[in-house]
């Protein structure tokens, strides 16, 4: 019906009700403001009666938090001189149609406008504490952006924007901005800050990197690299993050490294933890071949580990033996 439709904009709702008639009883069909779903209903006795609540959930994965709402109401007569009934600012938490009603004593003949402002509307959480405002929504502005920026940053990368640095690699070199490079790396930002080589010829030497290895490093700190990309670089890239002060980096292969420990690298990894003093690797790695007993799996490359290994090392391998195979 369109005498049931509720017109918004912004956060404010506008209910046109032409002829309320012989009716008692009225209610509007849901409109959104914020996001939930919205009534208004009006109820004739005595007084009119306002009511406004939030549309109930059906189902249990799209239950809402119930909104606490500012908000404030006017009604207005059309075609007539009356002055508009304006309501007080109400702050209320509205579950139910019984959690709000605005009485008029007033008897509202033909047609008349129900306008609702919300001024604010908040969510608090069930354990309670403070309630958050939805406006402005800060999740959706911190996406648009984040993506914004991941968007220019790509382009600066990809096309060489304004490039001010050239990286050699093993094989090739890639362009990238100091001023990127500074913000990411401690090791980066005395390069460039004090009068050394790299400041003044504007070039930098990781001759210890592909080219493809040192894009993905890059991708990293301008924060475009795709999953595929960090995975098959991990190793460089952990090496890279050890030697330039990359600590998030760092942890990051740390912990995929840390994913998919088997027979067939783990000892790889161990001597890769302790190269590079990851402790939660190297603990993953003991337990794995003491605790989980896969030892036994990789006996025909233990020689040749041991022959490789720090003595250090060693001694926390014989330490975790005799840990897991302590008498009871």
């Amino acid at each position: 019906m369109t005498d049931a439709k509720v017109e918004t904009i912004s956060r404010l709702a506008q209910w046109r009700i032409d002829n309320f008639g012989a009716s008692t009883y009225k209610r509007s069909d849901p409109f959104k403001i914020g996001i939930w779903n919205w009534h208004l209903s009006i109820e004739k006795n005595r007084y009119l009666y306002i009511r406004l609540f939030p549309e109930p959930s059906r189902l249990s994965k799209e239950q809402l938090p119930p909104p606490f709402a500012r908000f404030m109401l006017r009604v207005t007569t059309t075609g007539t001189n009356r002055r508009p009934h304006i309501s007080p600012v109400y702050e209320r938490l509205l579950r139910t149609s019984d959690d709000f009603v605005w009485p008029i004593d007033s008897a509202l003949q033909g047609r008349f406008i129900i306008d609702v402002e919300f001024l604010d509307l908040k969510i608090y959480s069930p354990n309670g504490g403070e309630g958050k405002s939805i406006w402005p929504d800060d999740i959706i502005l911190q996406a648009l952006a984040t993506q914004s920026t991941l968007r220019c940053l790509s382009r600066m990368l990809d096309e060489s924007i304004h490039a001010d640095v050239t990286i050699n690699t093993a094989d090739g070199s890639v362009k990238a901005h100091r001023a990127i490079l500074s913000a990411s790396s401690p090791v980066f930002h005395s390069m460039f800050l004090h009068d050394l080589r790299e400041k003044e010829s504007s070039m930098i030497d990781i001759e210890d990197m592909s080219t493809e290895s040192c894009t993905a490093l890059l991708s990293y700190l301008y924060g475009t690299i795709k999953q595929e990309d960090f995975w098959k670089h991990r190793l460089a890239l952990l090496g890279a993050a050890n030697k330039y002060d990359i600590a998030d980096l760092k942890n990051a292969c740390e912990e995929s490294l840390l994913e998919d420990i088997n027979s067939g690298n783990v000892l790889e990894r161990l001597q890769e933890a302790w190269l590079y003093q990851l402790n939660k690797l190297k603990k993953g790695c003991l337990t794995y071949l003491f605790d989980f007993g896969k030892i036994y799996d990789v006996r025909d490359e233990i020689n040749n580990f041991f022959r490789q290994a720090d003595r250090d090392l060693m001694l926390e391998m014989f330490q975790q033996v005799l840990t897991v195979w302590k008498p009871a």
